[in-house]
């Protein structure tokens, strides 16, 4: 992966302990073992499980890292954003609590800076986990940390030394992508690669791109006082969920004073004094806007140059390295894990792939990437989260779907928390419980979706979510409210009448 010393920025304590965690000064690489049975490369997610993995089995292991270890989850991604989240939320929560007795929330003042230094403290807390030391000492894995290059089928070189394995995982993660815009790389930018070492709210900050990243970033510096404006060139926020979903998250974005600006395009970013402007264009008419900050949340680019590939005969393209379902690269020896491979860049999708790699590379397991149900959700506020098809990728496999709803102005416990916003959306096989696909829009989705995940992976139908006690009052009965909405289907006027004939015969016993 591409992580690089941006994360020691600022210099603080908090930042020396993640450096001396997940990337040591004066690090010594080990004297290469004879051969490996697995040399993996990148120590993001999916490297740390396949290292920690295969080790722990008793396989010789060594790990190579070009940057930090830990890779985007943990310097760059998912933890920092989520404290980051959880501060903007707390912010929110002071100033809008009138409704619930909270006497001048709307005076509660927000110190950025605060915010990023818990940031950084509990980054550095949770890197002790990735560090280098512990996979070293603890795990037994031989940590090189330098840039490697496949030099034959089965060779990697890193600082000099040549590594030869019986297998390779390549586990090299993505970047940050970025358009080509003009002006921008001129103008300056951030990403989510350099966005969490600021120790200083921009005044007015562009967000572009309405993907999970733009989004939550979007509303999180939006809630710390940023006047924030989201470009997004298609008609939707996040763009592959659910429009009602899209819907629900745009109103709750507007009522914060988040400017969204929908089908538009950024034609050109230019600096005018100590501002940037970016030049908009939306259905043929152009306007600017004037901020201090421009954050970049267009996607993610796949890490693929510069590993020798064609010296190791795997096949890449501009997606990635091209896998098998066994997650087998061109090389027989050589398997892929993580954001390098899968079209679902997630965490857990690194984790869930790496376990299929031990299994299948060092084990001839035979375990199929596509047996994986995976769940996904975009942490705003409002959460959205989802598991499994939409109707429209059903229908273009010929499966007809039966779609069912419940609003959370249905269910007591949103109503009691003041949440009403969400709802619940299940997909169904048309004519039975099996579980299609689900949708979740709440504060907590991303706590909810686990319910049909596991009922989808163990083959269980809605009616066993249906059958399922819920404690009341929780959102989480909304699961079950879709179950009962299911079994209302079943009773139809034939069944009623024969119901009715049973029960009216009863009376005369």
């Amino acid at each position: 992966m591409t992580t690089n010393d941006l994360e020691s920025v600022p210099d603080s304590v908090e930042n020396r302990l993640l450096a001396a965690n997940v990337r040591p000064e004066g690090w010594q690489n080990p004297a290469p073992a004879e051969r490996y049975n697995l040399v993996v490369l990148g120590a993001g997610t999916a490297g740390l499980v396949c290292a920690a993995g295969a080790a722990g089995l008793g396989a010789r292991v060594a790990l190579v890292e070009r940057g930090f270890l830990g890779g985007d989850c943990l310097n760059v991604g998912c933890v920092p954003s989520k404290a980051l989240l959880r501060a903007a939320r707390a912010v929110f929560d002071a100033r809008s609590g009138g409704g619930f007795g909270v006497v001048g929330g709307e005076g509660v003042g927000a110190d950025f800076g605060t915010a990023m230094e818990r940031l950084r403290r509990l980054r550095a807390g949770i890197s002790r986990h990735d560090a280098a030391r512990r996979f070293r000492d603890e795990l037994g894995v031989d940590v090189f940390l330098g840039a490697a290059r496949f030099t034959g089928a089965d060779s990697v070189e890193v600082a000099g030394a040549q590594l030869k394995f019986a297998r390779a995982a390549l586990c090299t993660g993505a970047r940050a992508a970025v358009p080509a815009i003009p002006g921008l790389v001129e103008a300056g930018y951030l990403t989510n690669e350099t966005v969490f070492s600021l120790t200083e709210l921009p005044a007015t900050l562009a967000v572009i791109g309405g993907g999970p990243i733009g989004c939550e970033l979007a509303q999180a510096f939006a809630r710390f006082g940023a006047q924030v404006t989201l470009v997004e060139p298609g008609g939707q926020l996040l763009g592959r969920d659910d429009p009602d979903a899209a819907t629900v998250l745009l109103e709750a974005f507007r009522r914060e004073e988040i400017a969204v600006h929908l089908g538009t395009e950024v034609v050109a970013v230019e600096r005018r004094g100590g501002s940037k402007v970016l030049r908009l264009q939306r259905e043929g008419t152009l306007f600017e806007v004037e901020v201090a900050g421009i954050l970049v949340g267009a996607g993610r680019a796949p890490n693929v140059e510069g590993l020798g590939f064609d010296q190791a005969g795997i096949a890449y393209d501009g997606n990635g390295v091209t896998v098998s379902d066994t997650l087998q690269t061109s090389n027989p020896r050589v398997y892929a894990a993580g954001d390098i491979c899968s079209r679902l860049r997630f965490t857990h999708t690194a984790d869930a792939q790496a376990r299929i790699l031990i299994a299948n590379a060092l084990f001839k397991g035979r375990r199929k990437n596509s047996s994986l149900t995976i769940p996904w959700c975009t942490y705003t506020d409002p959460e959205v989260a989802h598991v499994g098809m939409y109707p429209a990728e059903a229908a273009a496999r010929g499966i007809e779907v039966d779609t069912l709803t419940v609003p959370f102005t249905e269910v007591d416990r949103a109503v009691l928390d003041g949440e009403e916003e969400g709802f619940a959306r299940v997909h169904l096989k048309r004519g039975s419980d099996t579980i299609l696909g689900a949708t979740i829009v709440a504060r907590h989705a991303g706590e909810m979706i686990s319910e049909v995940t596991l009922a989808m992976g163990s083959g269980l139908g809605l009616i066993a979510i249906g059958n399922t006690i819920h404690p009341y009052p929780t959102q989480s009965e909304s699961w079950r409210k879709l179950a009962d909405a299911y079994q209302r289907r079943r009773l139809t006027p034939l069944v009623r009448r024969l119901l009715a004939a049973w029960l009216s015969l009863q009376r005369k016993w």
